[in-house]
């Protein structure tokens, strides 16, 4: 029996064929660590779960990968309002949201990167935004750099959007 899922791509549901035989690797975002996790939080990574466990019980080597958004402005302004350092706030929830999960019996993921744990690339690939004219400055001096969806012609296609 064939496992067939839905792909946003093509908007079809379609056979899964592995890229790597027997391999399959999943990356999935995780959770912005500024808050108690909720219900749709939990629901996203019970899906993930369910996905995993049932690949592994069909024979497929499965690789896990969930990022944890460790800071960001909402981060650092929920902190800053509780009067924490922002790295103690997130680890906090990072905490709690990992004993959600275990309560609910979900595996972790295989890897599960840090969002801070990885600033130096991320300032790389923003560099390289801006060099090749993907990416713009703010002009309202905050110094943000926002994406040019009009640079790349297939931006939105996934989500069935014209720019």
């Amino acid at each position: 029996m064939a496992f067939r899922l839905y792909d946003s791509a093509t908007r079809q549901v379609t056979d899964f064929v592995p890229l790597r035989p027997g391999e399959v690797s999943i990356y999935h975002c995780g959770l912005t660590v500024q808050s108690a996790p909720h219900v749709g939080h939990i629901r996203k990574e019970v899906v993930f779960d369910v996905l995993t466990r049932w690949l592994s019980h069909q024979g497929y080597r499965v690789k896990v990968i969930a990022n944890v958004t460790d800071i960001d402005d909402k981060i650092l302004a929920k902190s800053a309002a509780a009067g924490i350092e922002w790295y103690a706030h997130a680890y906090k929830f990072e905490r709690e949201l990992h004993e959600a999960y275990a309560a609910l019996g979900c595996e972790p993921p295989t890897y599960e990167p840090r969002a801070t744990g990885h600033i130096p690339e991320m300032l790389e690939m923003v560099s390289a935004l801006l060099e090749r004219g993907h990416a713009y400055v703010a002009p309202d001096g905050s110094g943000d750099v926002y994406f040019d969806v009009q640079s790349w012609p297939r931006y939105g296609e996934l989500s069935g959007q014209k720019v």
